[in-house]
């Protein structure tokens, strides 16, 4: 019976994890569109060693991602939609993988 409660918890745990992982990544997705449309608008940060750290940290994370659905997904002009489509495919296999861990 002890290990059936210790399967669980651990299961429990990983699906914790798994939703952090999760969150972490989505807020990041969100700070990344954030810098995007400040660049864009023509808000540059002052050039500091941390600035250009935390813009090139983003970058280097969210855009392998958001590459896969701009491969895919047609231009609007300036708009990129990629971001939202991602964070959308991100958010339902989120859940997905969330539950089915979970059980």
């Amino acid at each position: 019976m002890s290990a059936l409660v210790l399967a669980a918890t651990a299961r429990e745990t990983v699906a914790e994890y798994l939703d952090a992982v999760f969150t972490v990544y989505l807020i990041l997705i969100f700070a990344y569109v954030v810098v995007s449309i400040m660049f864009s608008v023509g808000i540059r940060p002052p050039y500091s060693r941390w600035t250009s750290a935390v813009i090139d940290f983003l970058r280097q994370v969210v855009e392998p991602y958001l590459n896969v659905f701009r491969r895919f997904m047609p231009t609007f002009g300036p708009l990129d939609l990629s971001p939202m489509v991602a964070t959308f495919v991100l958010i339902i296999v989120w859940r997905i993988v969330v539950s089915a861990v979970h059980g």
